[in-house]
């Protein structure tokens, strides 16, 4: 089981992706980074199960068209066997319904392959706040999908009538990508205070991520989708 790791710890790193050229090259820029540490690289889902197990990594960054087992498949593996470990997936599939599908698995992000190192390194870094990063190209195409999604993902009962009017408010601004600390300054809160109250809020809709409680509340009429 992944553990989280302390400040001065350095973040874990496994990459699957099917194009081994296309693994050094990330490996290779990620490995500079002082905090950040590739421990590991899988061609496909079935070989990224088994380096999960073995390497216990912090975070998994997945490819969607893989042979062998894809990545909505393999996201879901993980996430139901190894609930610690955060994946996001990088990829160049912006299908609507690999997103989705991700998503629904228990993905943390969706991250396609065009943004620059930097972006890459503070998105590993985000996803180990409780963060839930996703392209921007992207966030409205999900947020568009939401209300037509089918109910298999809707827990039983009102789980909703639990939240705060603060949790409300924070998911109502995570709706829109923006990060805990971007959160924090909006509202002129701390960041940990931000990340409290989204704690809290997931366990009581018993949801894994942040994308997850603001599709699901979006879906139940109670979060509108706003601008920065």
């Amino acid at each position: 089981m992944s553990q989280v790791p302390t400040d001065d710890e350095v973040i874990r790193v496994l990459l699957v992706d099917d194009q081994a050229l296309f693994r050094s090259a990330v490996a290779s820029v990620i490995d500079r980074q002082p905090d950040l540490e590739v421990v590991g690289q899988a061609g496909n889902g079935l070989e990224a199960l088994e380096q999960v197990r073995a390497l216990a990594p912090h975070v998994v960054l997945l490819d969607v068209e893989m042979p062998v087992m894809d990545g909505v498949e393999t996201v879901r593996a993980i996430t139901t066997a190894h609930p610690d470990v955060k994946v996001i997936m990088l990829t160049v599939d912006d299908d609507d319904d690999h997103l989705l599908g991700a998503i629904r698995g228990g993905a943390h992000g969706y991250l396609l392959k065009d943004l620059r190192p930097e972006q890459l390194f503070d998105r590993i870094r985000s996803v180990m706040r409780d963060e839930s990063p996703i392209s921007a190209s992207l966030v409205s195409r999900l947020l568009m999908h939401v209300r037509e999604a089918d109910d298999d993902h809707i827990p039983e009962g009102r789980p909703e009538d639990q939240l705060s009017p603060r949790e409300l408010e924070i998911l109502h601004w995570a709706a829109t990508g923006m990060s805990n600390r971007q959160i924090g300054r909006k509202l002129f809160i701390t960041e940990g205070t931000v990340k409290n109250h989204v704690h809290h809020a997931l366990r009581k809709l018993g949801m894994e991520n942040r994308v997850q409680a603001t599709t699901y509340l979006i879906r139940r009429g109670l979060l509108t989708p706003a601008e920065r």
